[in-house]
């Protein structure tokens, strides 16, 4: 790893959310918090790709960088793909974080965690997670659990499966995915050369895709969880985070 880049790709036609990036926390738009948080990792450049112009003004009023991308890309995945290849078409950067862009609670040292997994040369793509505390979101289908092979007292693994149901069975710990991901240049170009996968149309996540066609995935393990804002009650809650 010699010269990461960070994309965040962002559109406010969330389904149950909507306008979501620009919703305001605090006087400052949503979008605005999680650049804030990428710029703080300090590891590389770091570029929002949206959707709308609206997202990008928020961006650039902020001192930050942004680029216009189709608005019908099926995922954030395809939407910074198509913004790396104009950021640097000459492939200067060998490493990709994609970070979402409703995560405006976000610790920047994941973005570092997430980074550093792909340094072994046999990982192609990085994650983190959590360990689960919270009764709740072992049956929560919002909550998607990593399935990973991680020796005791290991703080990474590989990814063997994600599932909006509880898994493993049996005594243990289960994991919280954290949608931050890292690519490696090349696992990055083939992943979007792939056809969507049975059981990613299935689970509705697109990291199966990898698995299913016989990518590494690496996850890193994470003390803290990142509140994702998908509705009004997330966003009342990323609201009183930050004003504390």
């Amino acid at each position: 790893m010699t010269n990461p880049i960070i994309i965040i790709p962002a559109r406010m036609a969330s389904t149950r959310l909507p306008g979501k990036p620009l919703a305001d926390i605090n006087g400052t738009p949503m979008i605005v918090h999680v650049w804030r948080r990428a710029t703080e990792a300090g590891i590389g450049p770091v570029t929002v790709a949206c959707a709308e112009a609206d997202i990008a003004t928020a961006i650039t009023d902020a001192g930050g960088h942004a680029m216009l991308t189709r608005p019908d890309h099926p995922s954030g995945t395809d939407r910074i793909y198509e913004a790396l290849q104009s950021l640097d078409p000459a492939g200067r950067h060998d490493v990709i974080i994609n970070l979402q862009g409703d995560l405006p609670t976000l610790d920047a040292n994941l973005i570092h965690v997430t980074a550093a997994l792909l340094e072994p040369a046999v990982s192609e793509i990085s994650t983190v997670a959590a360990v689960i505390t919270d009764p709740e979101e072992i049956t929560s289908s919002s909550v998607v659990k990593a399935i990973v092979s991680l020796a005791e007292g290991a703080r990474s693994g590989r990814a063997l499966y994600f599932s909006r149901n509880p898994g493993p069975s049996g005594a243990g710990p289960l994991l919280h995915h954290i949608g931050i991901y890292g690519f490696r240049r090349a696992a990055l170009d083939r992943f979007v050369s792939l056809a969507p996968s049975p059981l990613e149309g299935r689970e509705k996540l697109e990291q199966l895709r990898a698995l299913e066609h016989g990518m590494r995935i690496d996850v890193g393990l994470v003390d803290t969880v990142p509140l994702g804002v998908d509705t009004s009650a997330d966003l009342d809650r990323a609201r009183a985070i930050l004003s504390a």
